[in-house]
């Protein structure tokens, strides 16, 4: 991994980001590039995934099924959106979007954390009762007891879930 130490931080301007980049490469894939930036004054830190190749605006849809389904591979760029309807849930991309290598476990994982966030913040009954079923349901997903359909809309084609259950389709769009 190659970094590259003391630059000036764009949040609060102090000479303390780290950039680094890594390239890896991914079975059925290819080859990836890991970039990220981290502010040790502030925290800030935002990081991104780029496929090595060229590849057309896609979606990508899985279904979890299984226990097992949970170490499948997610490679997720921060254009990407992901969608989980049975759940009305869409994380959109945007500046705070981070480009992530996981799986379909620490992808619902990081769902978790923000619904679980949205619970303790809410002095709404009804959205912490919301917010406990959802966390309830992916509990179930996760044990293989509930079955959930995840799409990943990509319009640079730089996501994927690596598996031979995966649906891969044409996004109509432009590459970025």
């Amino acid at each position: 991994m190659e970094q590259i130490e003391s630059e000036i931080c764009p949040i609060c301007m102090a000479k303390e980001l780290i950039l680094s980049e890594d390239e890896i490469e991914i079975p059925y894939f290819g080859k990836v590039f890991l970039f990220s930036m981290h502010c040790n004054a502030c925290g800030f830190h935002k990081a991104d995934v780029e496929s090595a190749e060229m590849k057309d605006p896609c979606r990508v849809t899985f279904t979890i099924e299984k226990e097992e389904d949970m170490n499948i591979r997610v490679v997720k760029s921060s254009e990407a959106t992901i969608k989980i309807p049975q759940f009305r849930m869409t994380v959109t991309s945007g500046p705070e979007s981070e480009g992530y290598v996981s799986n379909i476990e620490g992808m619902l994982n990081r769902f978790e954390k923000v619904i679980e966030s949205e619970k303790n913040n809410s002095d709404d009954e009804s959205a912490v009762k919301t917010a406990k079923n959802l966390l309830k349901k992916i509990r179930k997903v996760k044990w293989g007891e509930m079955p959930l359909k995840i799409i990943i809309e990509d319009p640079t084609g730089n996501s994927a879930i690596i598996s031979e259950k995966t649906i891969i389709e044409k996004l109509k769009g432009k590459k970025k």
